[in-house]
């Protein structure tokens, strides 16, 4: 009928929903088996998936582009190739930085690690940079001597040849031998050489001049700024020796003649200066004007532990290094070569000589320091280089221990005596002096004991426990034996350092008696540390090798012909009636009353000197030291 609802309704989407949820749940209980979730149920959390799914995806993209952005925006230290190629060469523009630490032994290193760890209370297996950076050794002995001296050493470091102790960059026959310094300049690199000594000294010289034998400084003086065949070789000259280079009319000139290299310099065009002010000011500039000459005090720079009370006179290693690398830097930017110097850290080798443990570990730590700014400018600078840095010899025959009484020893040694220490015996030693010329020479012994006590050993020293016997060796001092030896003794026996020699010589057995037991002066025929910045810089010298190969590496590694410069240097002799070559531009080839002979290339014999003695007043110690 019209308007009539069928009896039988179609079913709606939800009922029929129902109807299969609770057949489902029907079904379920008949079987056991739980009911499966509905299909909106499923599509439902489908969703919730998805969209946690995508959250996360875009969470992660935003991260990683925000992290892509930052490291693309911080700057990072490229990878240093050393300027090595591929193919295990040398290529590109490149610089050589070659340090020295003349005197400077194994147990040099040993010692201020010790005491570094001491005064700063450190962990033990802290270390210093120099320790960080070990990658092999070096045989030193010269053709004259199992022991080298510093002028052979640096010989073999120069022109890559070994020659007898107190040549010059000169061979056994007298002849000169080019030097990789000379062959740089040669090449088109810039030079420099920086040290704590006078510049003057053996090893500096060894790079720039060419002398018969060490002692020649007033004609090296001439040479390092051009007086020489070659003509100028070195753009850079830092350190002390001002006094070789002023008149012997002036009161701080040490020259035998009156000849002043230092207007020499300026008329050849260096740029000369002479004290700290002008030192600072050339630090804070812009540019340096090369060449330059900087002679910063009359002899050498005092050592680092006297030093540290007068920075307002006298710049540090480090100091005068940073001027240095960075004036070469500069000159160089324009160029397609870079530049090689030689920096050495001198008065740890006179450390030594004075068998001075507290002068020695504060040396040593100045050096550390330098080769700490060298690695820093390596860092930074956009040319590639290296850092290699060796040891001529070992001075002293330092030991950390000694043997004071007869009875077996204890195994200490204690580096809280050096941290009392504010002076070295070379500068308490030249207090006294003073003292003994003045009010000194009208006191009696009474009196200048009681100055020594508490003038120089209680506050220079911190020695409080000085006996009598040792103040009265110090009042009866002579000069062939100075009260600074026995300074320095008097902190070393506290201390329980050891030294076997004052100077250069075979490493032997400690003398551990009164003072007046100990013999000479010598260096040490010992193997010595060789450094780099990185192994792979330098790899030709890793392990044990002869001296005269790292003078080699540096050759191969600028790609300089030393033997070039040999031969240009040999036709600037002068033909005798003999035919033979006569290089009168070097000096004489031995030192008034002394004969070498065959001693320049054979060892010496044994001449039954086995008695202890002191050196004669009036001999030269050959150590390179002022006494």
């Amino acid at each position: 009928m019209a308007g009539e609802e069928p009896l039988l309704r179609p079913s709606s989407p939800q009922s029929s929903t129902r109807s299969q949820e609770r057949e489902e749940e029907e079904d379920a209980l008949l079987t056991g088996r739980p009911a499966s979730r509905s299909s909106r149920s499923q599509s439902f959390w489908r969703q919730v998936c998805l969209f946690t799914w995508a959250m996360l995806a875009t969470i992660a993209v935003i991260i990683i582009a925000v992290v892509y952005q930052h490291e693309q925006s911080v700057p990072h230290a490229r990878q240093r190739t050393g300027g090595w190629g591929p193919g295990g060469k040398p290529t590109g523009k490149r610089n050589m930085i070659f340090m020295v630490s003349d005197g400077m032994g194994p147990t040099s290193l040993s010692l201020t690690r010790s005491f570094t760890q001491y005064t700063q209370g450190l962990p033990w297996d802290e270390t210093l940079i120099l320790d960080q950076h070990l990658i092999g050794s070096s045989r030193t002995r010269s053709t004259s001597s199992l022991i080298t001296d510093s002028a052979a050493g640096a010989t073999a470091f120069s022109c890559g040849i070994k020659s007898y102790n107190g040549a010059i960059s000169v061979l056994p026959d007298h002849s000169p031998c080019g030097t990789v310094l000379e062959a740089a300049k040669k090449a088109g690199y810039m030079t420099g050489l920086v040290v704590t000594t006078r510049i003057t000294d053996a090893t500096p010289a060894c790079f720039a001049s060419h002398a018969n034998r060490r002692e020649y400084e007033d004609l090296i003086a001439e040479q390092l700024i051009g007086k020489s065949p070659l003509g100028k070789q070195v753009d850079l000259l830092v350190g002390g020796g001002r006094c070789h280079f002023l008149p012997n009319t002036t009161s701080e000139s040490c020259r035998a003649d009156s000849k002043d290299v230092v207007q020499m310099a300026k008329d050849s065009g260096f740029n000369y200066i002479d004290n700290r002010g002008d030192f600072d000011a050339l630090t804070s500039s812009s540019s340096v004007k090369l060449p330059l000459l900087a002679l910063l005090a009359r002899t050498d720079i005092p050592y680092e532990i006297d030093r540290v009370h007068a920075t307002d006179i006298y710049p540090s290693e480090a100091e005068m290094a940073t001027l240095a690398l960075r004036a070469l830097s500069a000159a160089t930017q324009d160029s397609d070569k870079g530049f090689f110097i030689m920096i050495e850290g001198s008065r740890i080798d006179h450390a030594g000589h004075a068998n001075d443990p507290a002068a020695q570990v504060h040396e040593v730590l100045a050096h550390d320091s330098a080769f700490a700014a060298a690695l820093d400018f390596l860092d930074k600078e956009e040319t590639e280089g290296i850092l290699v840095s060796t040891s001529d010899h070992e001075t002293g025959g330092l030991s950390t221990a000694r043997q004071l009484h007869k009875e077996y020893p204890i195994y200490k040694w204690y580096p809280g005596v050096l941290a009392n220490a504010s002076q070295s015996s070379e500068f308490i030693g030249a207090e006294f002096g003073k003292y003994l010329k003045g009010d000194g020479q009208y006191h009696d012994r009474y009196q200048k004991r009681a100055y020594i006590r508490e003038k120089l050993l209680e506050p220079m020293l911190g020695i409080k426990d000085a006996s009598d016997e040792e103040v009265n060796s110090l009042i009866e001092a002579e000069a062939i034996w100075p009260p600074a030896y026995i300074f320095a003794d008097m902190i070393s026996r506290r201390a329980q350092i050891g030294w076997s020699t004052h100077g250069h010589s075979g490493k032997s057995e400690n003398i551990h008696d009164h003072v007046d037991a100990l013999a000479d002066k010598n260096h040490i025929a010992l193997d010595v540390n060789i450094y780099a910045s990185s192994p792979s810089h330098a790899p030709p010298l890793v392990g044990n090798h002869e001296n005269t190969d790292v003078g080699k590496f540096i050759a191969d590694y600028l790609d300089v012909d030393i033997d070039a410069i040999t031969a240009e240097l040999k036709k600037k002799g002068v033909k005798t009636s003999s035919g033979d070559q006569n290089y009168t531009w070097m000096g004489p080839p031995t030192l008034p009353g002394k004969e070498d002979g065959d001693s320049l290339v054979t060892l010496d014999s044994y001449h039954g000197d086995f008695k202890l003695r002191k050196r004669a007043a009036d001999e030269d110690c050959g150590c390179g030291m002022k006494h």
